[in-house]
């Protein structure tokens, strides 16, 4: 099962040999960082740096003394297959999104009443809603609580990048509410610290925190927010994961943990918290003030520009006896993101599939950073059936934001690189085959033209039947029968090998 709050998780990443604790004065500015960028590559083909001892493994971190504070700092947690997997409570991904898949196959309802009734329980998460207490009282996030003398600049916050604006929060949940149908949601933004009591909020315009703000500032009023750090496992990835609107991600990671979460109140905002946070921070967002944000060291490899941003002022600040602040880098991958993103990729396969049946597996490839490249299998069985996938790709929710899609036939395993780029030479004519099509575009992609706009490519290395633009006869692939290789797969040690 996951664990019930962050410390819980570290004490069994540690007893299962997978956490390093660094006892040694470590500064927060571009230190952890670079100490951290380098164990997250560790043992990996990307890796840009040595270290030392080369039987060092990729582990969690566990910063004792970090210069500034007084509050230890974990790092590095999720970074791994074996450890996110941990955190989520499951052996696989692929049994977790078995279980996910479960829940989007009610069976075929006889009458309209049914319809209705399966259209509400059609993800049957209702014992998983949240608890929510009265009152915090006996919570472990409130068990410290600072609102005058609340102090951002007591908290470990790093700088990852030497070009970046200066601090920031990487690894928070923020948690907001519309404002009049109090439908909650949790994301995880990027969050510059400016002063005792001052950040930016950065968050772009698709993001559903971004909708609650338009919707308080519609109103002339000051959005509510709660940035929670730590708490339950699988509540990190929750605050990531593509889930279908009107879906709230406490109920989600619920569904994760097995049981419904346990919320408490704020103390100064109309919020409600897990009670397991190690750290809350609490406040609002004005809706008439900016800051310039930024730059900010990103997930693509590059720096995101400086822009203009709202003001999030802090109110209170309240944590438990003791905390541990939890965060991360992002950069060039893998970092612990990239294994979040891979975790989502498997997960939500099942839900891609309901959406476009066709899709019988897909892989986000490390180079492409999540929304630049996604290989996509399908069994091909009419013409242009790969466009067709294409199209429906980029129709697709957060999939609408693939600048490159690389379609392939079924025999074709799109989890190895190199069997897709071999069948993407082997069976493309450039002319033929790759569409060119212009559309919304991942806000963080330098590349395009305009923010969030330019052009996408489709490309079809599917073998070509007639009406696809050939004439020619298509060879067949060369491939070994299957009783040598049973025969050759017998023998093999008497080979000598």
């Amino acid at each position: 099962m996951p664990y019930d709050d962050l410390q819980s998780l570290l004490a069994a990443l540690e007893q299962k040999g997978h956490l390093h604790r660094v006892k040694t004065p470590v500064d927060p500015l571009l230190e952890i960082a670079e100490i951290t960028d380098r164990i997250s590559k560790a043992g990996t083909p990307l890796s840009e740096v040595r270290i030392q001892n080369s039987e060092f493994k990729n582990k969690a971190l566990l910063f004792e003394q970090v210069v500034g504070s007084n509050i230890p700092l974990a790092i590095n947690t999720f970074g791994s297959y074996d450890r996110l997997q941990l955190a989520l409570g499951c052996d696989s991904f692929d049994d977790l999104a078995e279980k996910i898949a479960d829940l989007t196959r009610p069976e075929v309802p006889a009458g309209f009443f049914n319809k209705i009734k399966k259209g509400f329980d059609l993800l049957k998460l209702g014992s998983y809603i949240p608890k929510v207490r009265s009152s915090g009282k006996g919570a472990l996030c409130q068990e410290v609580v600072h609102t005058d003398d609340a102090d951002l600049t007591t908290l470990p916050i790093i700088q990852c990048w030497p070009d970046d604006g200066g601090k920031y929060i990487t690894f928070g949940q923020i948690i907001t509410k519309h404002p009049e149908t109090n439908a909650r949601n949790i994301g995880m933004y990027r969050v510059q610290l400016f002063g005792p009591k001052t950040t930016a909020m950065h968050w772009h315009p698709h993001h559903d925190g971004a909708r609650h703000f338009r919707a308080w500032a519609k109103l002339g009023k000051p959005c509510p927010l709660a940035i929670t750090l730590g708490g339950e496992s699988a509540l990190p990835y929750a605050a990531t994961a593509p889930l279908p609107p009107g879906i709230d991600e406490h109920i989600f990671a619920g569904f994760l943990m097995g049981r419904g979460l346990d919320l408490v109140p704020c103390k100064t905002v109309p919020l409600e918290v897990s009670a397991n946070a190690e750290i809350v921070i609490e406040g609002f967002v004005d809706p008439k003030q900016t800051i310039l944000e930024g730059p900010f060291g990103d997930h693509t490899g590059f720096y995101s520009l400086a822009g203009q941003f709202p003001v999030f002022t802090v109110t209170a600040i309240t944590h438990r006896k003791n905390p541990i602040y939890p965060t991360t880098i992002v950069g060039k991958p893998p970092q612990e993101d990239y294994y979040l993103g891979k975790a989502t990729e498997r997960l939500f396969l099942p839900l891609l599939k309901i959406l476009i049946p066709d899709i019988l597996d897909y892989d986000l490839p490390m180079f492409g950073v999540f929304h630049n490249c996604v290989f996509v299998k399908i069994k091909k069985e009419y013409p242009y059936h790969a466009r067709k996938v294409m199209s429906a790709i980029w129709g697709a929710g957060q999939m609408a934001w693939t600048k490159i899609i690389v379609v392939v036939d079924e025999h074709v395993d799109v989890h190895n690189q190199d069997d897709v780029l071999f069948h993407l030479a082997a069976n493309v004519d450039p002319k033929r085959d790759i569409q060119l099509i212009d559309g919304p575009l991942d806000i963080l992609d330098h590349a395009a033209p305009y923010e969030g706009a330019g052009s996408k490519m489709g490309i079809d290395a599917t073998k070509k039947i007639p009406g696809e633009g050939t004439v020619r006869d298509w060879p067949p692939e060369i491939q070994m029968n299957d009783a040598t290789i049973a025969k050759v797969t017998q023998r093999w040690k008497d080979y000598g090998f």
